[in-house]
């Protein structure tokens, strides 16, 4: 047993809304300098559809991955070291420009250029790469909400054997989202397609990145990843990938993407895996069985053993004791509801998702058939579903969502101290629970300022008088500080100040009156 580290990720994608904003401030962070316009280490595409790059996940095509020879040992799917110096020059298996999506900016010299006249200039789109007059017809997510969905979803990949099961019409549509980042993969395959050697795989945590001085820009990494998430800067002549906000997680802080999620869907933890297994894992003949194999890759961080071999391999105390409450491993292995994108690639990808349950509550509504009986009716097939996650294999996924219906129904035949509890009660405590606000997570009243200086004042008066009793001018109080209907703290006097009189009686009838 060779125990290694890697830091991994699971997405929710039950509670991702596609509102891009982890690609926003990632292309911030990452790519927002010259050469990297169409270039997205995080990106979010709507499911069914084509992907980004098109067909992605079509390996018929790109050839990305790892593919079993007639004696069942890995090699490149794209070939050995013959074939990649065959076509060092020219390589068939990279994407072109118009796959990504040629990016564009707009001629906003003209608005300021223009001369005065009646009619308004406008901005027209120009390339970003050339400066020429050009119509944007693809983009990172140009297929957003099902955008031209009769014309192209049918193109996605991840319907092969699905067409009589699945009829894109308006009435029968299905979406959800799928965010994407590098896989950072125990196997990766676009490290073994570097010719230069200038891709590798950090051994402390597992991220892979890319050394620019190494890099010849071949790009015979781009063409190697399955999963298209190496790009070419075509300004510096190097490949770039994303990094993992490395220098985040080094300084123990979360991705960018993560940080900035505007669901919560994502989850970040260390993972201990037995690095003798992983060749053997991803050589896997079955393809269905590859999901079953990269769990036994995984280490139980609980087991003694593992923890002792852990620390002779030199792992620090403090991530060993991370690994044990890691989510990551909570989720893929211990509960099993995270299943890995496209294991078939045999990759042994370590970026897992959860499967999409939320429309099944309406499925269940109209059958009347309870929510497990709801998920064989779901609109998101879940042979679709087995295409992206289990290699086809429909029983890790039916498993995942039954747990997942389980979690959403409360257990409500269940009972919490010998009483039922009831559907408000459940509401709230699922409120506080799972999408509490940061103000219900953090109920702490502020001080007031504004009443510092009355208090003060009143302080000195009650208890720094002189000695020899109360002042018969300012008595004491009867009570404490209480705080009035509107949660205004101040001093209660009343129970003990006398009604105000004059000193001496008089007659005299104005003094009396006032």
């Amino acid at each position: 047993m060779r125990v290694k580290a890697q830091v991994a990720m699971v997405m929710n994608l039950d509670k991702c809304i596609g509102c891009h904003t982890c690609s926003v401030t990632c292309k911030q962070v990452w790519t927002n300098r010259p050469g990297t316009e169409y270039v997205y280490f995080n990106n979010v595409e709507t499911k069914p559809g084509v992907g980004y790059p098109k067909r992605y996940e079509d390996q018929d095509q790109w050839h990305g991955g790892w593919a079993l020879d007639s004696k069942g040992r890995l090699k490149p799917r794209a070939g050995g070291r013959l074939k990649k110096l065959a076509t060092l020059f020219w390589n068939p298996d990279l994407p072109a420009i118009d796959d990504y999506g040629a990016p564009w900016t707009y001629d906003y010299q003209t608005l300021t250029d223009a001369p005065a006249g009646k009619q308004n200039p406008s901005a027209h789109s120009i390339s970003a790469l050339t400066g020429k007059d050009m119509t944007p017809g693809w983009g990172a997510n140009w297929e957003d909400d099902l955008a031209g969905a009769p014309e192209r979803a049918a193109d996605d990949p991840n319907f092969a054997g699905l067409e009589e099961q699945v009829r894109l019409t308006y009435e029968q549509a299905f979406m959800f989202y799928l965010p994407r980042i590098c896989e950072h993969c125990l196997n990766p395959s676009c490290v073994a397609s570097c010719p230069s050697g200038a891709m590798y795989k950090r051994d402390e945590d597992g991220i892979v990145l890319v050394d620019q001085d190494r890099c010849r820009g071949w790009r015979m990494c781009v063409s190697g990843c399955p999963y298209k998430k190496v790009y070419f800067n075509h300004r510096t002549g190097k490949a770039e990938k994303c990094t993992l906000c490395f220098p985040r997680i080094e300084a123990g802080q979360p991705t960018i993407c993560s940080e900035t999620c505007v669901g919560r869907l994502r989850y970040l933890g260390l993972m201990l895996y037995d690095a003798d297994k992983v060749l053997g894992a991803a050589a896997t003949a079955d393809e269905k069985d590859l999901y079953g194999a990269q769990l036994e890759v995984f280490l139980d961080p609980e087991d003694p053993e593992v923890r002792a071999e852990a620390a002779a391999s030199g792992i620090p105390a403090e991530w060993i004791d991370a690994a044990r409450r890691s989510p990551v491993y909570a989720l893929a292995a211990r509960h099993r509801v995270a299943l890995p994108l496209h294991p078939e690639y045999r990759t042994l990808p370590m970026v897992w998702y959860i499967p999409p349950l939320s429309p099944v509550a309406d499925v269940a509504a109209e059958r009347d058939t309870g929510l497990f009986g709801a998920i064989e009716a779901l609109r998101i097939p879940i042979g679709y579903l087995a295409n992206l996650f289990t290699a086809g294999d429909p029983e890790p996924v039916r498993r995942a969502l039954h747990r997942l219906a389980a979690i959403r129904t409360h257990m409500r035949s269940v009972q919490l101290d010998e009483d039922a509890v009831s559907d408000d009660d459940l509401e709230d405590l699922y409120r506080l629970l799972a999408i509490a606000k940061y103000s219900d997570r953090y109920v702490v009243p502020p001080a007031h300022a504004e009443e510092a200086g009355t208090l003060m004042a009143q302080h000195e008066q009650l208890f720094c008088a002189q000695p020899g009793g109360p002042d018969d001018n300012f008595p004491q109080p009867a009570s404490g500080p209480v705080r009035d209907d509107d949660g205004r703290l101040h001093l209660d006097l009343s129970p003990a100040v006398p009604a105000p009189r004059d000193p001496q009686p008089t007659d005299d009838p104005a003094r009396r009156d006032a």
